[in-house]
């Protein structure tokens, strides 16, 4: 009698690592590829600024960006033609937000980015 031999595909990290970044790009294409409209500061339209504010004080945000870039943490509101719409700005929240396993929900993250565009950014 013949045993059969049985492979276990097994994900390895690289794997996780490389399916990880084609859904970012996918999902970043996609997020760009919405209508023009959206670019500006409109897609804050409606965001819930307590809640922007509260994130950012419950995640510390300001304290990881400052022991990122330094000083008080500001300098990383110049990402120097890093993004330069509403959108891309949004874009790098959700990154945070994914990279540090934070968890905010999409309304959160737009809460959020809401909160750095009245402050920081100013994109209209």
């Amino acid at each position: 009698m013949q045993k059969s031999v049985k492979t276990l595909h097994r994900v390895t990290p690289k794997a996780l690592r490389w399916a990880f970044a084609s859904a970012l790009i996918v999902g970043g294409a996609i997020w760009l590829a919405r209508p023009a409209q959206a670019q500006g500061a409109e897609i804050f339209k409606g965001a819930d600024l307590a809640l922007g504010e509260k994130m950012i004080a419950e995640h510390k945000c300001v304290a990881c960006h400052t022991s990122k870039v330094g000083g008080d943490g500001s300098a990383i509101y110049k990402p120097m033609g890093k993004f330069n719409t509403a959108g891309l700005m949004r874009g790098m929240v959700e990154m945070c937000n994914t990279n540090m396993n934070l968890g905010m929900f999409p309304e959160e993250v737009t809460a959020v980015a809401a909160v750095l565009n009245r402050d920081h950014y100013k994109f209209k």
